[in-house]
């Protein structure tokens, strides 16, 4: 019997499944916020690059299986109790996360037929906890879906595999308020494609997460984004993807807090690195004198022993009437590995303390 052919649909949510809008959140600090951004690692990135490598149905149930091992062996509850950790060090009012995924299973498997919907794991939720048993509250201020695709594999499940933006709000402030509204999110239109003989093309959907946020009367716009990767070296992609930026959530008067993994070193040769600069924004590692410390990327298996950390292409960028205080990159010490071995993710978090002048 001929093999079925499986295609990839990418499913796009917007902000109004997860969002906490118009409503106040006690607040600390006079016009300060922190922020963080930080990629928590899907722990399976060279196991999902060789699925469109598959030469046969039989081979691909084999890699889907690879995939679906893999999110268990680098452990993920593991690392957001090391997470949950920096966080408690630096106290962020938001945090943008970047590879906050879910996986869904399905019996019996019928490929994208059916949508998965039993959780396998959940890096939200899972964070989430880790953060509650540090006495830490935060909430899901709005969160969009990326990459979502299902796969049979040789298991005898279907793997669903979900990628997400999420922005993540503190929730246990007492002094000043803080109003939150126009939660978004989207898509971006330009995305990189990979071809394959077995499930067809691969759109590998990247986006954004927005929300407006009042401080003491003052308001900014935060965005957290995650550029594409997958077909670099040509920054074309990317580029593209910051033009969406500035003409979509960014066009505003009012002033902005970029954060991300935008997958463009910020030492002059990433190219969306400097249109971004160009079109008005500032970098808050640089601004506080921390712009020459790394935050990529740690081995695939997260168990190198010494921090193989040495291209800077995660970010907390801003643009209008703010200042940078101060930023930290954290998670790059050998002192935050996990007890197995494993770094929290493979890539480090920064951390900045902005104020409105």
């Amino acid at each position: 019997m001929k093999a079925p052919v499986f295609t990839i649909p990418v499913l796009v949510m917007l902000s109004s499944a997860s969002v906490m809008a118009q409503q106040a959140i006690p607040f600390a600090g006079d016009r300060n916020v922190t922020v963080m951004t930080q990629n928590v690692y899907n722990g399976v990135d060279a196991e999902l690059s060789a699925l469109p490598t598959a030469k046969s149905f039989s081979d691909l149930l084999n890699k889907v299986a690879t995939v679906y091992k893999g999110y268990f062996d680098r452990k993920f509850p593991e690392r957001a109790a090391a997470l949950a950790a920096e966080i408690e060090a630096k106290r962020p009012d938001f945090i943008g996360l970047q590879e906050a995924i879910l996986v869904r299973t399905q019996t019996p498997p019928d490929g994208p037929k059916t949508p998965a919907t039993t959780v396998a794991l959940d890096y939200v939720q899972i964070l989430l906890d880790a953060l509650a048993k540090r006495g830490l509250k935060y909430k899901v201020v709005v969160q969009s879906i990326n990459l979502d695709v299902e796969l049979p594999s040789d298991l005898g499940i279907d793997v669903r595999h979900t990628d997400r933006e999420v922005i993540l709000a503190r929730a246990d402030l007492k002094t000043a308020d803080l109003k939150l509204s126009n939660a978004q999110g989207g898509n971006f239109v330009t995305n990189c494609i990979i071809p394959s003989p077995i499930t067809g093309p691969i759109t590998l959907q990247r986006g954004w997460v927005a929300v407006d946020a009042k401080i003491r009367g003052k308001s900014l716009r935060l965005i957290s984004t995650h550029l594409d990767a997958a077909c670099l070296p040509s920054p074309d992609i990317q580029q593209k993807q910051v033009v969406e930026l500035l003409n979509g959530p960014a066009a505003t008067q009012l002033p902005v807090v970029l954060l991300g993994d935008f997958n463009s070193p910020g030492d002059g040769s990433g190219e969306a690195y400097n249109d971004l600069f160009a079109a008005g924004f500032a970098d808050a590692a640089f601004k506080a004198g921390v712009g020459s410390i790394p935050t990529c990327c740690q081995n695939a298996d997260l168990l190198n022993s010494v921090s193989a950390l040495n291209s800077r292409i995660d970010f907390v960028l801003f643009r209008g009437t703010i200042k940078a205080l101060s930023a930290d990159v954290v998670g790059d010490n050998s002192a935050d590995r996990t007890p197995s071995g494993l770094w929290p993710s493979d890539h480090a978090g920064v951390a900045a303390t902005l104020v409105f002048p």
